[in-house]
């Protein structure tokens, strides 16, 4: 008896999880474009959102630095210690790999001991200043997932600029300025990201809280994404369709975590005093050790894949949708215009899948492998859809009630979407119940 109990448990087990694991979870991870489902008409195509997992992107960067010529080296010059300012004898060489400090360093494993870094040329040419433009591209659109890093050897400048671009660098906006002194130095009040709120998230700071100067155990900048998050999803970032329901109806707020370039502009080194020591210069320079930037390919939610592709990552698009971020509809696919994903309603959101364009009808309307009815519609000779009374368009996939002046209630059948057909006849079979028990 118990070894039956325990094989039925074992069956209704592989049942649930089998049906389960196509389908995202309650915080939206949106890792399925589509999965198929049973209805009575048989198997159909069940599109959602989707988007690819996050990465760490500095593994597909371009490094760019402006001036050319500032990385130290060429020719050799000596520096100060980074632990004693004033032990001057430590030597940059462009042309021995043991001196050399070029910019790949900057992005390089790691966990070795010494650090490697990048470093600029000292501040020789004081008092002009040591301006330093560090650009990271990517020539693809990015959504950042997670706090922006930067590991300083040198010491965290005292005055720095971070930038993005959206449109691959031919315009930038700040995203946050650091500062040993905000007032003085770009004309703005000290914040940090605690001083912000849901309604002032967007706001650009200047901070002083990564400006501390000359100090070994002071290396590191943030740039927080996950603090702001947190104003929607909460501090540990549990309530993650929050956050999904804010960025699918706030461009701004989508907009302010994406990205096609940053930009690091460093303004003035880390001196730790008030006054620059004209006597030791060479304790002077910017140094990088790391940078990380995580995210994932923009692909508006219609792709769960991401790859590279001479040296360009592209979005593996679904949907019926094409291009680097999936931007547009595959031709013979334009039977309306497109539309990215949408994130609602939690947690499978909306496809907006592209679907077949009239001019195109001649060709295969519906399938049973690629072009499925939707909403249990049924593919009469490949060349319509058969739809269900509550909906209409080539492939059912819109609601019938949007047509009417009133638009769609409840009562409509809106709020029966997520349910499949055989849900939808619960009520009359429960109607025709009570009048026969009567």
């Amino acid at each position: 008896m118990y070894l039956s109990r325990f094989l039925s448990l074992h069956a209704l087990w592989v049942t649930v999880s089998s049906v389960m694991q196509h389908y995202p979870s309650v915080w939206g991870h949106y890792d399925v474009c589509k999965t198929q489902i049973y209805t009575e008409e048989g198997k159909v195509w069940d599109y959602m959102a989707c988007q690819p997992e996050a990465r760490d992107m500095i593994k597909y960067v371009k490094v760019t630095l402006d001036p050319p010529d500032i990385t130290c080296g060429d020719p050799p010059e000596t520096f100060c210690a980074m632990g004693n300012p004033y032990m001057c004898n430590n030597e940059c060489d462009a042309s021995t790999q043991e001196l050399a400090h070029p910019p790949e360093l900057m992005f390089d494993l790691e966990g070795r001991h010494p650090s490697t870094f990048w470093q600029s040329t000292t501040w020789k040419d004081y008092p002009k200043p040591l301006h330093v433009n560090i650009t990271l591209s990517w020539n693809k659109t990015i959504e950042l997932t997670d706090n922006i890093v930067i590991t300083f050897e040198s010491g965290r400048p005292d005055q720095m600029i971070l930038e993005k671009s959206l449109d691959y660098g031919r315009t930038w906006q700040p995203y946050q300025y650091y500062a040993t002194d905000c007032l003085d130095a770009f004309h703005m009040d000290p914040k940090s990201v605690r001083d912000l709120s849901q309604h002032t998230v967007l706001e650009i700071i200047c901070t002083e809280e990564y400006s501390t100067g000359y100090m070994t155990n002071s290396k590191i900048i943030h740039f927080e994404i996950k603090d702001r998050f947190a104003f929607f999803a909460g501090p540990r970032l549990h309530n993650m369709a929050s956050l999904y329901g804010q960025l699918d109806t706030t461009k701004k707020l989508r907009d302010f975590f994406t990205i096609t370039d940053l930009r690091i502009r460093l303004l003035r080194p880390a001196t730790g005093e008030i006054y620059v020591d004209e006597q030791h210069l060479a304790r002077y320079f910017y140094a990088i050790s790391d940078i990380r930037v995580y995210g994932r390919c923009k692909c508006n939610l219609h792709a769960t894949g991401c790859k590279e592709e001479n040296k360009r990552l592209l979005c593996e698009c679904e949907h019926n949708t094409t291009g680097p971020d999936c931007g547009k509809c595959k031709k013979n696919y334009q039977g309306r215009p497109w539309s990215p994903g949408s994130y609602l309603p939690i947690p499978k959101g909306t496809a907006n899948i592209c679907i077949p364009s009239i001019s195109s009808i001649g060709t295969n309307v519906c399938d049973n492998e690629l072009l499925h009815c939707q909403n249990g519609g049924t593919c009469i000779n490949n060349v319509r859809c058969q739809c269900p009374p509550a909906y209409t368009g080539i492939l059912c996939e819109k609601l019938r009630c949007e047509r009417d002046p009133g638009g769609c209630s409840r009562s409509s059948g809106r709020g029966l979407v997520a349910l499949g057909p055989g849900l939808l006849l619960l009520p009359t079979l429960l109607i025709a119940w009570v009048l026969c028990s009567c």
